[in-house]
């Protein structure tokens, strides 16, 4: 049987999928030793996790990692590409439900949600209904959305279309935008918006992107959504920014460092929602992403490319390792 590893378990129709192609195994830790190992075998790798550069030069028999969503920065792709190794995703599986969870996060902190549901519990109907006085509408805010991929076309479209808000945006491809959206650099968009939502991909021009100068230009009354990568955003600078009400909130579903410490000090912070990497995850994403990754991996052990193939140009090298 042709080995197919995960590094996660998958929605029962992607199990079921790719237990028909192969022998599909589950990692049994996600520490690099034990995928290494576990992995040594593998024809396809499903990937949810982190997948460490040597894994690529110690398994032979790899023909393609697929990403179980659409970010790639947990594939290392200079060695998979050096390996001659496909890589592959699912764009815009999961698009409409991280979109979705930014306007719950969002309504959540302009309505005080979290403050206002603890107070109620802890201190009474009274207390708990004060924070309404400093509530705020949605409704006539400028929405700021930066990387308008599917998830920042999928929050644009909800802005836009459902809360009749305007929508700035930017993009590496400004001809891209849809209509009703307007085009703004980032040093333009994050000194204008009311709500800020980080869409962008993690690569070396987004690391860093939300600098101490660029959230030190944002109003005082916005807000920030992350739904990207942890370290697009410094994380010193947002909290002190937080910390001296310098902006009114954060909701942040990624980190630099995942799991977030017990310690830290958004956790600590009352004008902070925070969510453990779920902003794509529901019932119907999970079925989404995992039957769209198992699709591939079927077609790869079928010998042919995978649709979303993301590197094209390792065809060749791939093509002299698998002459089929």
């Amino acid at each position: 049987m042709r080995l197919i590893f995960s590094t996660h378990p998958l929605h029962p129709e992607a199990d079921a999928m790719l237990r028909a192609a192969g022998d599909l195994r589950i990692a049994s830790s996600l520490d690099s030793d034990t995928l290494i190992r576990e992995a040594r075998d593998a024809e396809v790798l499903i990937v949810r996790a982190p997948i460490p550069p040597v894994l690529f030069a110690v398994t032979p028999a790899l023909r393609a990692a697929i990403r179980h969503g659409a970010g790639l920065d947990m594939i290392p792709y200079d060695a998979a590409r050096a390996a001659g190794v496909l890589i592959a995703n699912v764009p815009g599986a999961n698009a409409s439900t991280v979109a979705e969870h930014v306007f719950m996060v969002t309504l959540a902190l302009l309505r005080r949600f979290r403050t206002m549901d603890r107070d109620l519990r802890d201190k009474g109907w009274a207390v708990g209904r004060a924070q309404s006085d400093r509530a705020v509408d949605l409704a006539g805010r400028t929405v700021g959305i930066i990387g308008m991929g599917n998830v920042g076309k999928a929050v644009f479209h909800i802005a836009r279309y459902g809360f009749g808000l305007e929508v700035v945006a930017n993009s590496r491809s400004p001809g891209s935008l849809p209509e009703g959206v307007r085009f703004a650099s980032v040093d333009d968009l994050v000194t204008s918006v009311d709500i800020l939502v980080l869409c962008c991909p993690l690569t070396p021009e987004t690391t860093g992107l939300l600098s101490p100068e660029r959230i030190g230009r944002m109003k005082p009354d916005a807000i920030l959504v992350n739904v990207s990568r942890g370290a697009v955003i410094d994380d010193a600078a947002l909290i002190e920014a937080l910390v001296e009400g310098r902006i009114a909130g954060a909701a942040l579903d990624v980190f630099s460092s995942q799991p977030l410490p017990s310690d830290h000090p958004y956790l600590a912070l009352d004008n902070v929602i925070v969510t453990p990497h779920l902003a794509g995850l529901t019932q119907e994403s999970m079925m989404r992403m995992g039957t769209g990754a198992a699709a591939e991996a079927v077609r790869v052990l079928r010998g042919e490319l995978p649709l979303n193939l993301c590197n094209p140009e390792v065809v060749g090298h791939y093509r002299r390792r698998f002459p089929e």
